[in-house]
């Protein structure tokens, strides 16, 4: 708004108006979407994606001669132009318009057309939605002949999809068809598949809705645990104290040469344990201060720097260079935070705050929800993720303990793998009590002398042959210490270039 009052740059306002009105257009404000695109001058670079929005805005509004304009117009264009301004579904939307038109014979060779291009694209979700289009076309006009193929087809192709709701409606659209036929035993059988899949996007909600109660729940746990600890502390330093002040009075009491005797050998002894307790302190500040000025330093360092050319670049308007710092910055913080969420579990098993309570746990789903958590991550460097593991292997481990170390297992191997690598969760069962999992990648792998070192307890720095730090290992060491709570085993597998394997044994649920 503040560019379009100055009124200067006409080309620059064109771009406002495209902004504004494919805005308004994605948030079902159609009419000032419609307004602000037709302010746009025809000279603009962008105007097949004007006519493209246009033509969208007035078939949302019911217009369909106006938008069969617009379309037209973008089908004027070569297949080159379409691609290059990312204009899809444009025969499919004629279709539509002409179908509400009631001009079946221009809507059918739409339609047509579109499904021939999704077969060859391999779009099976929309090529699904193409054939109910069809469908639903000649059952416009009577001809269930026509119609029924199209709708078992539809249906066939919906196995091959995981978008419950796409399932959903191609079952319910076979159960009218066999309604139809008055075959009403399998009519009643596609109904209830419908139904199945309805409640599954049901219950695929009140999954998530479960696990951000469970993750509340766990929160408030920790810090009820916190508090009866403190009372536990506070009450064994007024015993401790009393016990003492009670051995002085009896060793008053006894003998005066008696109690200086025992009292010099007790504080001797006192004084050689807490050094030995200092020196143990020491050494875990000393690993602290380690971390803090290597990693986060580091990090902070490159997000300052970052920030710097971030601001240098919006002067200089570099959009490209400008998303390519955002998502740097992104990484930055992510990895910073991840750092900062196993020093704090880390601080914890350490200083024995960290409750564990074991139950059976479904291994499948823990690694879904997993797998969801790092979507995005997965996606930025096209890592195809596979869950392997039997659906039916339940696992008696402390369920937060666990996340913990598949968070760690997965982040490791989305960091060291290459565009368009891949990761596996895959499971043996080994015998009766326990059952294996194995995280496998295909990144850069390791050779055998860093896999010795990350496997030695009490190593917190993992360092490559040169001695340049590639990570401070404190994740992979808390994964170690929470797999042993959990009276698991933890093993690698790797080789240079190759990937690696994490191997992982939990106790199964008797």
């Amino acid at each position: 708004m503040k560019q379009l009052n100055s009124g200067k740059a006409k080309e620059l306002a064109d771009y406002c108006h495209f902004l504004r009105g494919s805005s308004f257009r994605e948030l079902k404000l159609f009419e000032e979407a419609k307004t602000e695109l037709n302010l746009i001058s025809r000279n603009f670079t962008l105007y097949p994606l004007v006519y493209n929005n246009l033509a969208i805005t007035s078939l949302e509004l019911k217009d369909f001669k106006k938008s069969i304009f617009y379309f037209n117009q973008l089908e004027k264009l070569s297949d080159k132009d379409q691609k290059k301004y990312y204009i899809k579904s444009l025969h499919e939307n004629l279709g539509l318009c002409y179908l509400h038109l009631k001009q079946f014979d221009k809507a059918e060779a739409y339609f047509l057309k579109s499904s021939e291009i999704l077969k060859i694209e391999k779009d099976t979700i929309s090529l699904i939605g193409s054939y109910n289009n069809i469908a639903n076309l000649y059952y416009e006009q009577y001809k269930d002949n026509l119609a029924i193929p199209y709708f078992e087809k539809a249906y066939l192709l919906s196995s091959k999809v995981k978008d419950f709701e796409v399932k959903r409606q191609t079952s319910k659209n076979m159960a009218v068809v066999e309604e139809n036929r008055n075959n009403f035993k399998k009519a009643l059988i596609y109904r209830k598949e419908s139904e199945q899949w309805k409640d599954s996007l049901n219950n695929q909600s009140k999954i998530w809705a479960l696990a951000d109660y469970e993750k509340k729940f766990a929160v408030a746990q920790k810090q009820k645990q916190i508090k009866v600890l403190e009372v536990e502390n506070k009450l064994k330093n007024t015993q401790r104290n009393t016990l003492f002040f009670s051995s002085i009075g009896l060793l008053l009491i006894l003998t005066g040469g008696v109690y200086l005797y025992a009292q010099k050998v007790k504080n001797g002894k006192t004084i050689l344990r807490q050094k030995n307790k200092l020196d143990e302190l020491n050494a875990t500040k000393d690993q602290l201060f380690s971390i803090v000025s290597h990693d986060l330093r580091s990090s902070v360092n490159a997000l300052k720097n970052s920030n710097s050319k971030l601001s240098a670049t919006l002067e200089t308007k570099n959009y490209d260079e400008l998303n390519h710092l955002i998502v740097q910055n992104s990484s930055i913080a992510n990895g910073t935070y991840s750092l900062l969420d196993n020093l704090l579990h880390w601080a914890l098993l350490q200083t024995k705050q960290l409750y564990f309570n074991k139950e059976s746990v479904h291994l499948y789903s823990v690694i879904q929800q997993i797998e969801y958590n790092y979507k995005p991550l997965l996606l930025d460097k096209s890592i195809t993720f596979q869950n392997s593991v039997s659906k039916n292997i339940f696992i008696f481990v402390d369920l937060d303990s666990l996340k913990i170390v598949f968070r760690n297992l997965l982040d490791n191997a989305i960091k060291f793998s290459k565009e368009n690598g891949q990761i596996i969760f895959s499971g043996n069962d080994i015998d009766s009590d326990f059952y294996q999992i194995i995280i496998q990648d295909t990144g850069i792998g390791m050779n055998e002398n860093t896999i010795n070192e990350l496997l030695q307890e009490g190593e917190l720095l993992a360092k490559k042959g040169n001695s340049e730090i590639i990570g401070t290992g404190l994740g992979l060491q808390l994964c170690k210490q929470m797999i042993k709570k959990n009276n698991g085993t933890f093993n690698i597998e790797s080789e240079l270039n190759k990937g690696t394997k994490m191997i992982l044994t939990f106790p199964k649920t008797k």
